[in-house]
């Protein structure tokens, strides 16, 4: 039984304690000891439980393959067949899914977390705020998305399916459930129904996977029309003959641009969810030690910043007029070619300056004394390979785009501002990844202090905490060139991030609507590039600024 196993656990820690302080005396191996019958049997039920927790996610896992397998080949039936397989079968699929996943939900809610002992353990690094309200945010933008597809299929009802009502509704439901799952439960260490837990969180990660990939593939038939409605309304201008056109009023065109514009929050959306979920997938059946959770946690304080905010500030006012010029004039009838000219030249002059204090910081990061966290933290291990995964979209789309403008014509303006544009953000993931990733396994600065107040004694609390006050004030002269300077660093970088998030997430699509490399692959297989690498930018974006915040906040 799981008391049992607990007891066994509890009394095969001391033999432990007993064996290593003993070989550590003698320098001899106590093998008679080892022989025992208490030690062989604690050893064997700690294996059984090591070997049952991998063969629990070893089964989710699989669990969770073959749904995505399944989904990924329904969506791509419908790309490829769409008469066979509609989209109103795909919609089906999912609903089924997320019937399923919110049954399990709600049974964790009502079940599993309220059983006696569910919720021993809370990892604290797993859930952030910023992680939960961004779900806010992204959740609510996708119920509004739903609400807008309900709307502007109400109105097309008459070339409409009923199952374009249900979908959205059921879409609703699901949304709104686990927002409030993840915003409560994020931190769980659940220590009952390990196997139907596993299983209830894989499934749902792939449910909001094929979500985000039917979202993607949506998005990208929205790009698609918008890319070719010029000609299209040149050719058709006072045609009303068809039946499904969206009637001239106010409502319909609120609820079809509503519904356009609000895509990408529900893809962002999707992609938090899951690494959220997987963060809980790794944390069940996890015992953390009490001795190894923090007693002082660094709290955001905009303190000793102030060149980091002004230029941010400045770069963010900047974009946003360049992103309104962009909007206004490339996708008027006729794009002109100066915007794309001056959307290029900003990034142009942002870039270097994000990957100049990206090395900085990291050249601060070696010149300082912080000792490397090594504890076993699954949110930051998930953490790096999400920066390191997301990267590989827009790396991908600038390589493909340097291949394009180089074996063309490289020395038009445009042309060769696009080249720098793809050279110099190659450089700026590269330098930021480090930064940022060199930073998140850096031991904050109130980690050494409050460690040293613990291997002080009772009697001389009063003496020592004067001694290392006057200390940490003496280091802190010293040393606050290199807070301050990382502190600025961030905080300049994690306003620059949110305006290169803003911009595409809104519309702007240079690299699709300039034409160049639409050319020189032809439209199909350009799309394709698109459709992968742009949805990855943007998430890259939105979680590159999590990652500098923690940066901030441990400086």
């Amino acid at each position: 039984s799981k008391s049992s196993m607990s007891a066994c656990s509890g009394l095969c820690a001391f033999p432990s304690v007993l064996q290593v302080e003993k070989e550590r005396k003698t320098g001899v191996n106590s093998a008679p000891f080892s022989k025992s019958w208490l030690y062989r049997h604690c050893s064997s039920v700690q294996q059984r439980d090591r070997q049952a927790q991998k063969a629990g996610q070893l089964f989710s896992g699989l669990l969770a393959m073959n749904v995505v397998f399944l989904g990924s080949a329904f969506i791509s039936s419908m790309i490829f067949n769409h008469v066979a397989i509609t989209l109103a079968d795909v919609w089906i699929l999912l609903s089924i899914l997320k019937v399923v996943c919110l049954c399990w939900i709600i049974y964790y809610l009502l079940g599993t977390s309220r059983q006696p002992h569910a919720v021993l353990y809370r990892d604290s690094h797993a859930g952030p705020v910023w992680i939960r309200g961004s779900l806010l945010l992204f959740g609510s933008f996708s119920v509004l998305l739903n609400v807008f597809q309900i709307g502007y299929s109400v109105i097309q009802i008459h070339c409409k399916s009923k199952v374009e009502i249900v979908f959205p509704s059921i879409e609703i439901l699901f949304v709104s459930t686990q927002a409030f799952f993840l915003w409560h439960h994020s931190k769980d260490c659940i220590q009952v129904q390990h196997n139907l837990t596993r299983c209830g969180l894989m499934l749902t990660i792939a449910t909001n996977l094929l979500l985000w990939l039917l979202a993607v593939t949506n998005d990208s038939i929205h790009m698609e029309i918008e890319s070719q409605l010029r000609e299209v309304e040149q050719r058709l201008a006072g045609n009303e003959t068809n039946l499904c056109a969206c009637p001239n009023t106010t409502t319909c065109k609120v609820f079809q641009k509503g519904y356009i514009l609000l895509y990408p929050f529900n893809t962002e959306y999707c992609l938090i969810c899951c690494s959220v979920l997987y963060v809980m997938w790794k944390n069940v059946g996890r015992r953390i030690s009490h001795h190894h959770a923090p007693h002082i946690k660094p709290k955001f304080k905009l303190q000793g910043v102030v060149f980091g905010p002004l230029l941010g500030a400045a770069a963010v006012i900047i974009g946003i007029c360049v992103f309104m010029m962009y909007q206004i004039q490339a996708t008027g009838s006729a794009p002109n070619r100066q915007v794309f000219v001056m959307y290029y030249s900003y990034y142009i002059v942002l870039l270097p300056l994000m990957s100049v204090c990206a090395v900085v910081g990291t050249i601060i990061h070696a010149v300082e004394k912080r000792e490397l966290d090594t504890l076993k933290n699954p949110t930051r291990s998930l953490d790096v390979i999400l920066l390191m995964g997301a990267a590989l979209g827009q790396i991908a789309m600038s390589y493909f785009s340097i291949v394009a403008i180089v074996a063309t014509n490289p020395k038009d303006l445009l042309n060769s501002l696009i080249l720098s544009y793809s050279v110099l953000l190659i450089f700026q993931y590269i330098t930021q990844n480090i930064f940022i990733i060199d930073g998140l396994q850096r031991e904050p600065f109130v980690a050494a202090i409050e460690a040293r107040h613990r291997r002080v004694s009772v009697l001389e609390l009063g003496q020592e905490f004067r001694r290392v006050s006057l200390s940490y004030m003496h280091s802190y002269s010293h040393l606050s060139w290199k807070r301050k300077a990382l502190k600025e660093i961030s905080f300049f970088l994690v306003l620059c991030n949110i305006i290169l998030w803003i911009m595409p997430t809104f519309g702007a699509h240079p690299v699709f609507e300039n034409g160049l490399e639409k050319s020189f692959y032809g439209y199909s297989t350009w799309f394709a590039i698109v459709n992968f690498g742009l949805p990855l930018g943007v998430f890259y974006r939105m979680h590159s600024v999590g990652g500098l915040l923690d940066v901030y906040v441990s400086a």
